[in-house]
């Protein structure tokens, strides 16, 4: 990995007896996709937060946060001008066009008239919007608002993008659309960083990621070598209650992990005909025999009963 440019050691942050942040430490590389996965409630909001330099002021001493050599409790206006930061919801002015949301917001970091027009073109052809740049936001879909406000946080060319839940609720074309922009800006040397709860979104755009639970790391690193090094190969999900309720006192054979809970039981193995051989007798629609993906590690790793916050 290049060198550095967020590190984050020991970092704590507790609101009264919620201990939101608990002794977390990584590292992002430039032009590196960095992905923060957990249930609602891990800290990863409290965490992008101390980054960009708008949370509470307190931390421990112990704690380091560098972003670009910054430290975000002394130097937030030096980090949110290298940052570009696209929300979870949405936050576009309805009452002006596409192209006027772009414009003023390009007031912001002082852009010339004519830079801001040309870097305007430039965001709107990229993104697929050049023929909306008159149009009303009211007037334009869900994925074109999202691209839009994507658009809006790269106006003055940063260097790190953070994005919280980039494509939540956009059909299957947008959200391959908004990925396949995202590999193509990486590659022109843009840090990316990511918080989603698409599994197949972190397994697709990321370098790396870090699972959080209850505030602390469970895990981190390269998806693919995640899933290889700490979860069976192979899955059969039981979809039939009745099927279920049949299997749930059978002898499990050696080489199968199984998870009963909450309901359904889930078998895990690395040996395909083993779970072949359990769901033998079972009919068709009853169960659902596939590769593991990152979503079996992310339940695995966090469990699958709802917390409190969820």
């Amino acid at each position: 990995m290049t060198k550095s440019i967020i590190t984050v050691e020991h970092l704590h942050k507790s609101y009264g007896d919620l201990k939101a942040v608990d002794d977390l430490s990584f590292s992002i590389g430039h032009a590196e996709c960095f992905g923060f996965l957990g249930p609602n409630g891990a800290g990863k909001s409290t965490l992008m937060r101390i980054l960009y330099g708008t949370a509470e002021r307190e931390l421990r001493p112990e704690t380091k946060v560098d972003v670009f050599g910054f430290d975000p409790l002394s130097h937030e206006l030096d980090i949110k001008f290298l940052s570009g930061v696209v929300p979870q919801e949405n936050n576009l002015d309805e009452e002006l066009n596409v192209n006027q949301n772009l414009l003023v917001y390009s007031k912001f970091y002082g852009m010339r008239s004519r830079e801001a027009g040309e870097r305007i073109t430039s965001l709107l052809e990229f993104f697929e919007l050049s023929d909306k740049r008159k149009a009303k936001i009211r007037e334009l879909s869900g994925g074109m608002k999202r691209r839009l406000t994507i658009a809006r946080a790269l106006l003055h060319t940063p260097r790190l993008l953070i994005l919280d839940e980039p494509t939540t609720g956009l059909d299957p074309q947008v959200r391959h659309l908004i990925w396949e922009k995202l590999r193509d800006l990486k590659k022109e040397g843009l840090t990316v960083l990511i918080t989603t709860h698409y599994m197949d979104e972190a397994f697709q755009l990321c370098d790396r990621i870090l699972i959080m639970d209850k505030g602390r790391k469970a895990m981190e690193g390269p998806p693919q070598e995640l899933l290889d090094r700490n979860i069976e190969q192979y899955v059969l999900e039981i979809v039939s209650a009745d099927a279920a309720k049949a299997l749930s006192s059978a002898q499990v054979p050696d080489g199968v992990r199984v998870d009963r809970s909450p309901e359904r039981p889930v078998f895990y193995s690395n040996e395909a005909h083993l779970l072949r051989r359990i769901s033998k007798g079972l009919g068709h629609g009853e169960y659902h025999l596939r590769e593991s993906n990152l979503e079996d590690l992310f339940l695995k790793l966090t469990g699958r009963e709802l917390n409190e916050l969820q």
